[in-house]
């Protein structure tokens, strides 16, 4: 039996301790054990059950087929303790990240690696399967697991969920001229990674805001060129003022009906907004402005197979800082102290927890 960590039901609100069977392996199935395992704000909505849709109402992750005891932990590193007997190209004791956005992985958009997208089925582990907040993890493929080649497994668990998201936003404004203002909503811990992955693609216009400074003169370090506190007043010309002209795209890492309808208020003719944060709420345009000023609006869920494995790479050449990581022990104190830290706005950048 191997111990866990799980949400015993959408209403929380803290985890409980359970025990699962070791499975046995087949075909390209791989066991690893985890070493680190990073906290992300997605599993505060796992623990509540669901989303805040505004005047849609509410999704309930019951009905998105999410089922309870969840295991959560989708920023998973670790070691291989197990393979099937199909597996060749992963070695037991092997550091590896998992990647944790599965598909059903057959149909023709997980085949092209993007199985983030895929139409059929979310299999996400920590999602919908059990994840790395365990003593191990399950994974149905071997191709999931990517070698870490020396890169601190403390930061690699990040980049399955902090990594990656920030890596995908950051590729779909990469047509945006290396000089023309890239604005970013929030320096938590995905905003200072995707300051550094602009950076990293060759942008030398990055402005960040946020409502709090604490995180600017790290996201200098990174990359940023200009950087602002805003408020529930900020209008888009306090915008433009900030910038020093409309924004060609805008990256939303906090995702709420504020920031949405700042950006949309902010960006320039034909400028490009993509949003990531899942904070909560809608987004209100008028549909004749959409046109007329030809805005292209984004949604961004994490990132394929493909994007973590960039995302790796850079790591490996030194072309993607480090990013701020707090620490905490693998236990279910720590888990739900962390988790309740992040719901009250007490904490910031990342947190890992370690074995």
């Amino acid at each position: 039996m191997m111990k866990a960590f799980a949400v015993t039901s959408p209403d929380g609100p803290e985890l409980s301790e359970i025990e699962i069977a070791e499975p046995e392996l087949s075909g390209r199935e791989v066991l690893v054990d985890v070493t680190h395992a990073g906290v992300c704000h997605t599993d505060l909505h796992l623990r509540s059950g669901g989303y805040d849709l505004g005047s849609a109402g509410f999704l309930s992750l019951l009905d998105r087929g999410v089922q309870y005891p969840l295991i959560m932990g989708h920023e998973i590193a670790g070691t291989v303790r197990a393979v099937g007997d199909e597996v060749t190209d992963l070695q037991v004791g092997q550091q590896v990240v998992v990647y944790p956005w599965l598909g059903c992985g057959e149909c023709a958009t997980c085949l092209t690696g993007n199985e983030n997208q895929c139409p059929v089925k979310n299999r996400g582990l920590g999602v919908a399967l059990h994840g790395g907040y365990a003593d191990a993890v399950w994974v149905p493929d071997a191709k999931y697991c990517v070698s870490l080649d020396g890169i601190d497994p403390e930061w690699g668990a990040t980049l399955a969920c902090s990594g990656v998201t920030a890596y995908s936003a950051a590729r779909k404004v990469s047509n945006i001229p290396a000089d023309h203002p890239i604005l970013v909503i929030g320096a938590g811990g995905v905003g200072l990674t995707a300051i550094a992955t602009l950076h990293a693609l060759g942008h030398e216009n990055i402005v960040v805001v946020d409502r709090h400074d604490g995180t600017f003169q790290y996201a200098k370090e990174l990359g940023a060129t200009k950087t602002a506190v805003i408020g529930d007043e900020t209008n888009g010309s306090d915008i433009g003022e900030i910038v020093g002209e409309k924004p060609a795209a805008i990256i939303d890492f906090v995702n709420s009906t504020q920031t949405s309808k700042l950006a949309f208020d902010s960006i320039r003719r034909a400028g490009t907004i993509v949003q990531v944060g899942l904070f909560g709420g809608e987004l209100r345009v008028p549909t004749a402005l959409t046109v007329i000023q030809q805005v292209s609006i984004i949604g961004s869920y994490v990132g394929g197979l493909n994007d973590l494995r960039a995302v790796v790479d850079l790591a490996k050449e030194g072309k993607l800082p480090r990013s701020p990581i707090a620490t905490a022990e693998l236990s279910l104190d720590s888990l739900n102290g962390v988790l309740t830290a992040m719901e009250d706005g007490r904490s910031r950048g990342r947190t890992v927890l370690v074995r």
